[in-house]
């Protein structure tokens, strides 16, 4: 029998791929943009981006699969479109056989994250729920603060492409350690078929829910802030401090501020509650984001390079806490649906960030100004929205089956 740490660590590689994906090639993105020149309007920003947007559709078709044939079976499933789009992406020649594998990639990414996520909801509830997936996260949170380190070294190496090599050899480990390991959490009995109409029923039955849907969005801002800074955080360092080989270094201090949020969020969560946790973050993100968009501002050209950083730490303390938190909140009122239900959440809020980074991307100047912008935007918003969300109905939403 599995035991909970090797539950634990296997659930935090599997939905750290999604992270190990992004974070990987942000190094890279400058050696792909010069060897496979994008033309307008496509620009190495997307192969971030539209990785996101893969990933909302293959939320949208592994969830309810994870529901009506089992979490395993799903996440095996999508393990192996990723593998697909890794292939695709590791061997192009253009930039839009780059995209169309990152596409495929997102895709793919979609079922170990739903199926880890509906796997915690099938064995755990409330605050529980939030302080594992906190402790999950703690562990998840080393793949940014190594990842891009490690990467830049397989690229001085073997160049960009040695990265999706890299990708096709943890995916295959994962597989064989899940199939090996990791019993089905879904019995039968408990599965709802995978038919169109019942699909539209329970997707009608979970947007009508005030609090989900409200969560939905509120989560999608918060990530939106992050995948914006992490669509122009190699170009930011680059264009106003001329820092590249070094990046790597900075962009794993600031991913300490998640991890030491989500570290601590995992012993208070159960003291003061999730949604008190929650609110103090939305209003600690709001305020840093504020904070630093009028010293941007009051700066002009560029930020001081420390004040940059102590600004950009805050912040990712923040969203650091909100993660596991507001996926908590949202997955508390899904019932029988977990697994389409965590689809939704996470196909929503993806469309919802890679919405809000495409267009704030689009005022990249060169400067933190933008960045900050969007912090704020995105901070005061989502605590306006989870607020009214709060104080919405909570009961579990059952299934038609």
């Amino acid at each position: 029998m599995i035991g909970i740490r090797e539950r634990l660590v296997l659930y935090a590689l599997l939905t750290s791929l999604t992270s190990l994906s992004i974070d990987a090639l942000l190094p890279g993105l400058r050696d792909i943009g010069a060897q496979v020149t994008p033309a307008p309007p496509l620009s190495t920003q997307h192969i971030i981006s539209l990785f996101i947007f893969g990933m909302a559709f293959g939320e949208l078709l592994l969830g309810p699969l994870s529901d009506a044939i089992g979490r395993k079976t799903a996440l095996l499933l999508g393990l192996g479109i990723y593998v697909a789009g890794t292939i695709v992406a590791g061997l192009a020649g253009s930039m839009e056989m780059v995209l169309l594998g990152r596409i495929l990639q997102g895709v793919g990414v979609a079922g170990p994250k739903i199926a880890t996520r509906a796997m915690i909801r099938d064995q755990f509830e409330g605050d529980a729920m939030a302080r594992i997936m906190s402790f999950m996260f703690t562990l998840f949170i080393l793949v940014p603060m190594l990842a891009p380190s490690l990467a830049q070294g397989l690229i001085f190496l073997g160049g960009w492409r040695s990265v999706f090599v890299a990708y096709l050899a943890i995916a295959g480990l994962l597989g064989l350690w899940l199939m090996v390991r990791q019993p089905e959490t879904l019995p039968v009995a408990r599965r709802v078929p995978f038919r169109p109409t019942l699909l539209f029923s329970n997707v009608c039955r979970i947007l009508a829910n005030r609090r989900v849907a409200l969560l939905i969005v509120a989560t999608g801002l918060v990530f939106g802030a992050q995948l914006l800074y992490l669509s122009t955080a190699a170009d930011l360092f680059f264009d106003a401090y001329g820092i590249k080989e070094t990046f790597p270094f900075y962009f794993a201090l600031l991913a300490t501020g998640m991890g030491l949020a989500s570290f601590f969020n995992a012993k208070l969560v159960q003291r003061f509650g999730m949604e008190a946790m929650a609110r103090a973050a939305f209003m600690g993100l709001a305020s840093t984001a504020l904070l630093m968009m009028l010293t941007s501002i009051g700066y002009g050209d560029r930020l001081p390079f420390a004040v940059l950083m102590t600004f950009l730490y805050a912040a990712f303390f923040a969203i650091g806490v909100l993660f596991g938190n507001l996926n908590a909140m949202a997955m508390q009122s899904l019932g029988d649906v977990a697994g389409f239900g965590a689809s939704l959440i996470a196909s929503g809020s993806s469309l919802v960030a890679t919405l809000f980074a495409v267009g704030l991307g689009t005022l990249y100047d060169g400067t933190a100004v933008s960045l900050s912008v969007g912090f704020f935007i995105a901070g005061f918003c989502s605590l306006v929205i989870a607020e009214v969300a709060i104080r919405s109905d909570a009961s579990p939403i059952s299934a038609v089956r």
